[in-house]
């Protein structure tokens, strides 16, 4: 019998085919899914690119929008602002929703590339949580409120409703406060730009936001009572002269106290620091203040800011005010006639009427108008009116008229508004509370003059004028100060200070000028020359190295104030007479940008301070 043999050949070609069609099905089911994953990873990368275009879009949409609502509040078109707050309110949550995508969450997850997915959401979150918590709130309370009638009259004001309003302005400011920190949190630099720009955006207009926020709550919180909404308050008006330069203003040479109640103001118990004479034994101040300023502080009420350091300032004179009368006052409001002029903008041209004042000033102009008060109180009053004490008397005068026209009908709100502001902005309006709780809040802003503290800028630098003619010629002084170098040097920053100070007094002022004004040389100044203490602060544990006076490096004062580093040097200059002196800080740790307080003076504010100068670090 024939054998069969097994025709391996064909087994082997239906094994090849099988594995051919194996891998054939295998390719085709690899491609399908390798076409389905990238499908899939294309539409996610389409969905996210489409999520993250409504998010840019909605979110540049809302930011379009503030300068809207800020201009319909301050047209007081309550109408606009809340349609306006709507749209804002509608994109903001478009955008936020846009975030809380499950896809986008997911990719929020990634390595890599999350943080940005991440960036994204909590840019939107917090601007809708403003938008929400914060912008529509406040136009609510802005709708609920009608704000002419929170100007002063004699019939008082209705606090009530800004004292209902307080805590909703309050959680309004706090939750756009979270928001921005929030964002402060985020690092912009490891971000991709498409994320990082429009983060430091939101980041510094909600920075902004949050301080105006905060300014408004602690306002509608202090302001119903210190405005006497349920007892009458009771403070000490120093009226500052910038004719003889302190360190906040000038010297205090007319009081009175200013009867609050209900809103309505009333000057009263007018007099001069003169009248009050000599305290002895001083009031008591810190040494170090006492070293640098002397104890003059708080023996004369003429010198009681010769610190900057408004609280210290305030404190010894209520305490000298105390002393003298018996009366333990409220607190203590300091301005200065340019503060007076801004609010002369607000009320309108004054006529005096007072016939004693009238009567002093019979010389001098019988109505005070924004473009006339500052010269009338700081030269034509000591041209004119011959006594010193006369001369305080009128000054007094002329500031019961001015606010007796502030709680006249006639005022603008807005205006007035708009005027107390700029004099809180540049320091010519300061304010101290006897409450501890009152003065905590206070201290957190300009109003209150702090010189040191958690609450100033880290880096701020503080040049401060301090007469040393005893005389009124500070009004012919112009001073300018800046940063003339920045620099960084082993590790540590560097500045310069540049402070220049020119004498604008006519050549003859000896014999054109009166000796009230020029001092006369009563105090070892030749009449018509100008002397000054300029003080010079640094940054907090900053050191100052030296002083140079036009190109010469010279001796100084150096001491400490809070941990602040304080130089003092002397000029003198002659009629037309110019000199800089350079302040030379060191050992700084703080980079931000340098912030600059001055003496108010009678210059602008922004003609004082100059932008920075480049210079090289070389020495």
């Amino acid at each position: 019998m024939a054998t069969t043999t097994p025709d391996h050949s064909k087994k082997s070609v239906r094994g090849l085919q099988y594995q051919k069609r194996r891998t054939r099905r295998r390719i085709i089911m690899w491609t399908a899914w390798t076409a389905l994953v990238i499908l899939i990873v294309v539409s996610a990368i389409a969905w996210l690119g489409f999520k993250a275009t409504t998010i840019r879009a909605e979110l540049r949409a809302s930011t379009v929008l503030i300068p809207e609502l800020k201009a319909a509040i301050a047209s007081e078109d309550a109408a606009g602002a809340t349609r306006i707050v709507d749209d804002l309110m509608r994109h903001t949550s478009e955008a936020r929703e846009a975030t809380e995508d499950p896809l986008w969450k997911i990719a929020s997850a990634l390595p890599g590339v999350g943080e940005n997915f991440q960036a994204a959401s909590v840019i939107a979150t917090s601007a809708d949580d403003a938008a929400r918590l914060g912008a529509a709130p406040l136009v609510g309370v802005f709708q609920s409120l009608d704000w002419k009638t929170f100007t002063p009259s004699p019939e008082g004001i209705d606090l009530a409703p800004l004292k209902a309003a307080a805590p909703k302005v309050q959680a309004a400011a706090h939750a756009v406060h979270e928001s921005s920190q929030r964002l402060n949190t985020l690092d912009a630099d490891s971000l991709m730009p498409e994320i990082s720009r429009p983060l430091v955006e939101a980041r510094n207009q909600l920075g902004l936001l949050s301080e105006s926020l905060d300014s408004a709550a602690s306002t509608a919180s202090l302001a119903p009572d210190m405005m006497g909404s349920s007892t009458p308050r009771r403070y000490l008006l120093l009226m500052q002269n910038n004719a003889e330069s302190r360190a906040t203003g000038g010297i205090p040479g007319a009081l009175a106290v200013l009867n609050v109640d209900k809103g309505s103001l009333t000057l009263e118990a007018q007099t001069s620091a003169t009248a009050l004479g000599a305290f002895i034994p001083p009031v008591a101040i810190d040494s170090e203040q006492q070293a640098i300023y002397s104890n003059r502080i708080g023996k004369f009420m003429q010198d009681v800011n010769l610190t900057p350091d408004f609280p210290t300032t305030a404190s010894t004179a209520q305490a000298m005010w105390e002393r003298s009368t018996g009366e333990r006052l409220d607190g203590v409001l300091s301005l200065d006639p340019v503060a007076l002029s801004f609010i002369l903008d607000a009320t309108g041209p004054i006529q005096i009427e007072d016939p004693t004042i009238r009567q002093i000033g019979s010389n001098l102009p019988s109505q005070l108008t924004a473009m006339n008060v500052v010269q009338t109180l700081l030269s034509d009053a000591y041209a004119k009116i011959e006594e010193p004490e006369l001369q305080d008397i009128y000054f007094a005068g002329a500031a019961k008229e001015i606010f007796a026209a502030v709680s006249s009908k006639n005022t603008d709100p807005k205006k007035l508004l708009d005027a107390i502001a700029r004099g809180v902005d540049e320091r010519r309006i300061l304010l101290w509370s006897a409450s501890t709780n009152e003065q905590r809040t206070i201290s957190q802003y300009s109003l209150g003059g702090l010189t040191s503290g958690s609450t100033i800028s880290p880096t701020q630098f503080g040049v401060y004028f301090n007469d040393g003619t005893g005389a009124k010629m500070d009004f012919w002084v112009k001073r300018t100060v800046q940063v003339a170098r920045d620099c960084t040097r082993d590790g540590y920053r560097e500045v310069t200070l540049r402070v220049t100070s020119t004498n604008t007094a006519p050549n003859d002022a000896a014999a054109a000028l009166p000796s009230y004004v020029t001092g006369g040389g009563a105090f070892g100044v030749p009449s018509g020359s100008v002397q000054t203490n300029v003080v010079a602060y640094g940054p907090f544990q900053s050191d100052i190295d030296t002083v140079v006076k036009d190109g010469l490096k010279i001796p100084f004062a150096a001491q400490r104030h809070n941990q602040r580093p304080v130089g003092t040097s002397t000029i003198r200059l002659a009629p037309g007479q110019s000199t800089s002196l350079e302040f030379n800080f060191g050992h700084i740790v703080q980079d931000s940008a340098p912030d600059i307080a001055v003496t108010p003076t009678t210059q602008p504010v922004k003609d004082v301070i100059q932008t920075t100068t480049p210079s090289s670090c070389e020495r």
